[in-house]
């Protein structure tokens, strides 16, 4: 026998033998496959969640500032400051030019405090 004929039957044999053998591989991906596919879809599933907890805080936080606290917080300085110059005698009007706050924002402080007005 000629070595090339001996190597076309060798060749022939192997992929024959290579159906027979390879079923475990396909096997390994179908499963690699499923696998992937539901982490795909708990990963969506998460997101989704999340998105909807977001739009709930989203909604739920203004409502609650609406209701609860006032719409800007004033440092302690100004607030400091505000109820020195009224124990200086200066008037809401001076109070709120020097403050650089509304007259509303001042008298409310000093509410806050106690100041009759």
């Amino acid at each position: 026998m000629d070595i090339p004929l001996l190597l076309l039957i060798i060749g022939v044999v192997a992929v024959v033998a290579s159906f027979f053998v390879g079923s475990d591989t396909r096997v390994v991906e179908d499963e690699l496959e499923k696998v992937s596919i539901s982490l795909h879809q708990e990963t969506s599933n998460l997101k989704k969640r999340v998105r909807l907890l977001e739009e709930e805080l989203m909604i739920a936080a203004p409502a609650q500032e609406n209701f609860s606290a006032p719409k800007k917080t004033i440092h302690a300085i100004i607030v400091n400051q505000i109820t020195s110059l009224h124990s200086q005698g200066y008037t809401v009007p001076e109070i709120s030019q020097r403050s650089s706050l509304p007259e509303d924002e001042v008298v409310a402080v000093l509410r806050s405090k106690g100041v009759r007005l």
